[in-house]
């Protein structure tokens, strides 16, 4: 009934009261009153539908509920009330269900509406003044006050700020974002007040754009939807049909009314779009923004997958691995004037560079002179040295040329990146640098793969080299390298062949690939703005594993749709058939109508539920304390391998740093795997299954212990006059050994915890 809601609600209330106040009449023996107390709603709800069918034959449509209005009709004319009443609550009744299923399957989105900023507090010196979100400009200094929601997006300035991004990302752990570090709008600051700087309008901000998406899911209506519209004017014809065969072959009216009663459409015209609309905010809960039940029934039919490299396979974030000097010349050195000189870059390198830098505790000094080449690298002062850092093309156009042969070599060729480094003239060596692999994708994948998907592709612009070596690693059924923006479009339509596709990146350049396969993804959380606007759906939290289960909750939910269509068609053709044979009543069949529509509306809410992760641990404090840990144990594995790579080149033995390292064994190691053997395997184990599943890991403690006080014991007995040449030996090859396997234990660790836990995201 096109009526606003709260007429709907008072027209469904009219309709309960008459029919029970019919029913007390009818038991006080008041035929009239028992008449007039059921026939007065139920023609009231027959005007109201009736308005509506010619509402939609203005428009060129037919509805389905004509079937109810002859019902209506039918039972009146034949002196049937108490059917004609009950017909009319099951109209007006099945209103009120569709709208709470409608509200129950969008609450997710909802929510998220609702949350949309209202007002900024705007900095002025040492005034605030409250403003309209949309007064917001890029440069305003804002202040964000505890417990509220971040109102454009920004970048932290000062004091850092704690923030809870899961309403964007669902993680549920919160997280610290430092001075300059950026902020999106949306998220709820979790800690005390903090200062933004903004970067963009409220209108060109993350919340912004998803308030966008979710009108769009709102408006869409999904292909499975129009077909069941269609099948719905096929089943009004097959019901015709019916009643007058009924009719005709029994000379009984009732019987054509009775089919009437319980010949309802309504699995085909609500089971589809509340299972799928289910489906989108089932997905936004996971952190997945979908652009409407159309582009979730697509993908849970898509049987390709395409992937961009860097970003959205990789982190996007360069980390440097090692720093090779040419002979004359100190790695440190090197490593401490090209971070220097790039202090004054933007580039992504230039911040990995930096890092690597600071993590060695190098004093940076202030360059001059710079210059920028694009796409080249930096030219500049540091101190007394002319210095440039860049590729091999900025030192071909200095007049030099990078090693083309030896160890340097090899290993810039085998490196993501390398930039090389110049001092007054001379090569004085090369920073190497890696894109890394995302900690997830392998999980992903494999994840996609049990989904159902047949292909995994990786369209890149990338040099084959490193394309192909992540290719390698992941198992990927093919890769393509050097490829434009265009040429990706075409490797999108060439995949077709195999089924439909499903495409998933990042960057600008992405946008165009995104747009032409079946379905996009856009890894939304630091992607770019066209790459969010051209693709059907967005990742707000930065994680490639939301994919497999956004695969998922799509073909679930279109499973359920096509089960509820299957299972309340049936049952109504066969309800159909046992009225058309005299062995269901009008009343009768009503109510058994009414049962069917119930029972298909809470079959399709089905889709809301399901178990993309097993019951999460239940001790909060022990996986804040994990990822806290973890951190600092990475920090370690820095630390030693930097002491390792010292006693390579140098003769010394360096005693203060390997006694700093081993009492950080003693005090965070050893006693954050004791803590893990006491408290968090157990439950982890509860949660996974099987005889032993943590087996495997507390063998590894125990030989990471063994190592870890083997060389405890060196360390303590040495000194820097009685080392011999065979101690320092064995503790170098005992610093890479601890280095390798506390490094795998760590990433093991977390693959396991991931399967109940959602663990932040990291570079």
């Amino acid at each position: 009934m096109v009526l606003p809601l709260h007429r709907r609600r008072a027209v469904l209330g009219l309709v309960l009261l008459g029919l029970a106040g019919g029913g007390l009449a009818r038991f006080a023996g008041l035929p009239a009153l028992t008449h007039g107390a059921w026939d007065g709603p139920s023609a009231l709800v027959a005007a109201i539908v009736a308005m509506d069918l010619v509402a939609g034959l203005r428009r060129r449509t037919l509805g389905v509920d004509v079937i109810a209005l002859f019902a209506i009709l039918v039972a009146l004319i034949l002196g049937h009330h108490l059917a004609a009443i009950i017909i009319a609550a099951m109209v007006a009744g099945g209103t009120a269900l569709e709208e709470f299923a409608e509200a129950r399957a969008r609450r997710e989105l909802a929510a998220l509406v609702s949350r949309t900023p209202r007002i900024a507090h705007r900095l002025d010196g040492s005034m605030i003044a409250d403003v309209e979100v949309e007064a917001a400009r890029p440069g305003d200094l804002l202040l964000v006050k505890p417990g509220e929601i971040v109102p454009v997006d920004g970048v932290v300035c000062g004091e850092p700020a704690t923030l809870d991004e899961s309403a964007l990302t669902g993680e549920p752990i919160a997280v610290e974002r430092i001075d300059r570090a950026p902020v999106r709008s949306g998220t709820l600051n979790a800690g005390r007040a903090f200062r933004l700087r903004a970067t963009a309008s409220a209108e060109h901000s993350t919340y912004a754009a998803i308030v966008r998406l979710v009108e769009a899911a709102e408006r869409d209506r999904p292909r499975m939807v129009r077909l069941a519209d269609r099948f719905a004017l096929g089943f009004l014809g097959f019901t015709l049909s019916l009643c007058g065969l009924a009719w005709g072959l029994t000379g009984n009216p009732v019987r054509a009314l009775a089919v009437l009663v319980v010949a309802t459409p309504c699995p085909l015209i609500l089971a589809a779009p509340v299972a799928l609309v289910c489906g989108v905010s089932r997905a936004a809960r996971r952190g997945v923004i979908i652009k409407g039940a159309s582009a979730l029934e697509r993908l849970a039919r898509t049987r390709i997958a395409l992937f961009d490299k860097t970003g959205t396979l990789t982190t996007g974030t360069p980390r440097v691995t090692h720093v090779e000097a040419v002979d004359g010349f100190e790695p440190d050195d090197v490593l401490q004037c090209a971070a220097s000189l790039e202090q004054a870059s933007q580039h992504g390198v230039a911040g990995a560079i930096i890092a690597a830098a600071r993590a060695l505790n190098a004093p940076l000094t202030a360059p001059f002179e710079v210059e920028e080449v694009p796409g080249g690298g930096l030219s500049g002062k540091v101190g007394a040295r002319r210095v440039l850092v860049g590729s091999a093309g900025l030192l071909a156009a200095a007049g030099l040329t990078p090693p083309s042969g030896g160890a340097i070599a090899r290993m810039a060729q085998a490196a993501a990146a390398a930039a090389w480094v110049v001092f007054d003239g001379r090569l004085a060596g090369t920073v190497l640098l890696t894109d890394p692999i995302r900690p997830e994708a392998s999980r992903a994948l494999r994840a996609l793969r049990s989904a159902g998907l047949q292909r995994l592709v990786m369209v890149s612009g990338d040099r084959p080299t490193a394309v192909e070596e992540i290719g390698t690693l992941l198992g990927l059924d093919a890769v393509h390298a050097d490829l434009s923006p265009a040429e990706k479009i075409a490797v999108v339509q060439s995949e077709r062949v195999h089924g439909p596709t499903l495409m998933i990146g990042d960057g600008t350049n992405d946008a165009p690939a995104l747009a032409a396969a079946d379905i996009g993804i856009a890894m939304g959380a630091r992607g770019a703005a066209a790459a969010a606007e051209a693709a059907d759906a967005v990742l707000m939290v930065d994680r490639l594993d939301r994919i497999p289960e956004l695969v998922t909750i799509a073909r679930r939910a279109r499973a359920i749709a096509l089960q509820s269509i299957a299972a309340g068609m049936g049952l109504s053709v066969l309800a159909m058939g046992v009225a058309a044979l005299g062995y269901l009543p009008p009343v009768a069949g009503a109510l058994l109508q009414e049962a069917i529509d119930v029972a298909v509306i809470l079959n399709a809410l089905r889709a809301l539920s399901g178990s993309e992760l097993p019951r999460p641990l239940a001790d909060r404090t022990a996986v804040h304390r994990l990822v806290r840990e973890h951190e600092r144990l990475r920090a370690l594995l820095e630390r030693m391998r930097r002491a390792a790579e010292h006693m390579n080149r140098q003769s010394e033995t360096p005693l203060d740093d390997l006694r700093a390292i081993n009492a950080e064994l003693a005090t965070l190691l050893l006693p954050h795997q004791q803590a893990e053997e006491r408290t968090l395997y157990p439950a982890l184990a509860e949660r996974l299954g099987g005889r032993d599943p943590l087996g495997a890991m507390s063998r590894m403690h125990e030989e990471i212990a063994r190592e870890a006080r083997y060389f405890s014991t060196l360390v303590d007995g040495m000194s820097p006059t009685t080392a011999s040449l065979s101690e320092a030996q064995e503790v170098r090859r005992l610093l890479q050994v601890l280095d390798a396997l506390l490094a795998l234990h760590l990433a093991a660790e977390e693959e396991l915890i991931s399967n109940v836990e959602d663990l932040p995201s990291r570079p």
